[in-house]
């Protein structure tokens, strides 16, 4: 269950960020906040790894794992982007929900790409957090 709990620590820190993001955002341009909110991730992830002592591992990555990764750091660089610009732009109370539809799309995602087994109470929590974004945006 180590997982569940981190998954929800990872939900929690989410909403923080959210909030602070909004706070932090107001006199700055959304492109110059996302490079301040990377580079503060930056130290920070590499600072645990070396708290941890992983760094040697970078050795031992394979190429597909290196092309995968930077992949999704273009991702995470891009949806930031998106988010900051629209989180200034816009109410958090909207922008939020809509954001989180990456939930939905990531379950898509997964029974397409990664062929994890489609579940209908999936499917239904899916068609829910929809229609809950819907209800809440509009």
């Amino acid at each position: 269950m180590t997982w569940a709990v981190f998954a929800l620590l990872s939900a929690v820190f989410a909403a923080l960020t959210s909030i602070l993001a909004k706070i932090g955002i107001e006199s700055v341009d959304s492109t110059l906040a996302t490079a301040i909110r990377t580079a503060v991730v930056l130290v920070m992830a590499w600072g645990m790894v070396l708290l941890t002592g992983k760094a040697g591992g970078i050795s031992h990555i394979a190429a597909r794992s290196w092309v995968f990764l930077a992949l999704s750091g273009l991702a995470t660089g891009a949806s930031w982007l998106c988010y900051y610009y629209a989180l200034q732009q816009g109410p958090a109370s909207k922008v939020i929900p809509i954001d989180k539809l990456s939930v939905v799309i990531s379950l898509v995602l997964a029974f397409v790409v990664l062929h994890e087994k489609v579940e209908v109470k999936t499917v239904i929590g899916g068609a829910l957090i929809t229609l809950g974004t819907l209800v809440m945006v509009l």
